[in-house]
């Protein structure tokens, strides 16, 4: 999109609303009949094929936002592959071929290491629900504009949202228990993850989530991860590999990006504009309830009816990814931009986690007195 296109669709947006409020004032003397001015639509576009949850997820939000706007905006949105491919919304929100994207950070990774950090980092310790607090309260937001606005010179402006719950390690045909029984397998997964599992003694294949079941069957790839029970089985992991190993450090505080054009998003008016951010809010906790219900059934399901078994990844493995991380923090820290945000994620996590984890009580003792057994996988 021309610089001469959105000044056009901005100049359009003004004498619209400008328009509007004459007309009404006319049509108040004039005539009795008002007519209902036309909602603004935005476009945006997902990472996800139409088939995944994400796809509703990013609908609940669209939802929200018309609601609040009492009709006055609306969102059209569009699957991945509508406009550009899934890693590809970044660059079509930046040229304003979209005003939108849902998506993640971690999927322009291969633009800007430093995109990997917001949600696919190190694990210091941090929930992704820790996490999300930090982009909002704890510099995050700042830092995040820093890198997109001012280092990457983008024409965009994101929040976070829906801290996801850690990601599985994934989906493997046999059992593996020990880093010896992880070298040599071709694995999936995206940004620094695949730094880390490489340092396991994995080969990386950074794939979308529609092309990894192709890929599998192709052999392309012997294991994978993508991110939850209800995406997983919805593009059919369970008929490609039966051993499921949840825990992992490798994506374990990870949100949602809402992306827009940073010149349509400002050249709304300030309730519209509020609307947009304070949307993410809303969602993220629509995201998180339907999540609940959603990924927890539907991992009851591969077990009970794909017969799935359901494993959690060896604290063998948990402390090898542990110490990967240890090894690639310093690679990182040789950029200054990543480092200041790695001082400020571990700060952050330092001070709130101690807090968050002195805090909670004991809930699996507490589970395990009320289901007994049901833990042991």
């Amino acid at each position: 999109m021309t610089e001469t296109t959105r000044l056009n669709r901005r100049s359009f947006l003004k004498k619209t609303a400008l328009a509007s409020g004459g007309a009404a004032a006319a049509t108040t003397l004039a005539a009795p009949a008002v007519l209902a001015q036309a909602p603004l639509v935005i476009k945006m576009q997902t990472s996800w094929p139409a088939s995944d949850i994400w796809d509703e997820f990013a609908k609940d939000y669209a939802t929200r936002v018309s609601e609040m706007s009492g009709g006055r905006m609306t969102i059209d949105v569009l699957p991945a592959g509508a406009v550009v491919g899934a890693f590809q919304v970044l660059d079509a929100v930046n040229d304003g071929v979209l005003d939108a994207a849902h998506s993640v950070p971690v999927y322009w990774y291969g633009k800007n290491k430093a995109a990997s950090l917001f949600g696919t980092g190190p694990v210091f310790g941090g929930s992704a629900t820790t996490m999300l607090a930090w982009f909002w309260a704890g510099g995050g937001e700042q830092l995040y504009d820093e890198l997109t606005q001012e280092i990457m010179g983008l024409d965009v402006k994101g929040y976070l949202g829906f801290p996801m719950f850690a990601q599985p390690f994934g989906w493997f045909k046999g059992e593996v228990n020990t880093v010896a029984d992880l070298q040599g397998f071709k694995y999936r997964t995206v940004g620094l993850a695949a730094d880390l599992m490489q340092k396991l003694g994995m080969s990386v294949a950074q794939l979308p989530g529609g092309e990894i079941v192709p890929a599998m069957e192709r052999g392309v790839i012997d294991a994978f991860e993508f991110n939850n029970p209800t995406s997983d089985s919805r593009f059919g992991a369970q008929d490609v590999a039966k051993n499921y190993y949840l825990s992992s450090y490798h994506q374990a505080s990870e949100s949602f990006e809402f992306l827009f054009n940073k010149t349509f998003l400002e050249d709304l008016e300030p309730d519209f504009q509020a609307i947009l951010k304070y949307g993410v809010e809303a969602a993220s906790t629509a995201n998180t309830a339907k999540a609940m219900n959603q990924y927890s059934a539907d991992l009851r399901k591969l077990q009970e009816e794909s017969g799935v078994t359901v494993h959690r990844t060896s604290k063998e493995i948990l402390d090898a990814q542990i110490a990967a991380w240890d090894a690639l923090i310093p690679e990182l820290e040789a950029d200054p931009f990543m480092k200041k945000t790695l001082d400020s994620q571990r700060e952050w996590v330092e001070r709130v986690t101690f807090y968050e984890l002195m805090n909670a009580p004991d809930y699996a003792l507490a589970y395990e007195h009320y289901f007994p057994g049901r833990l042991k996988l």
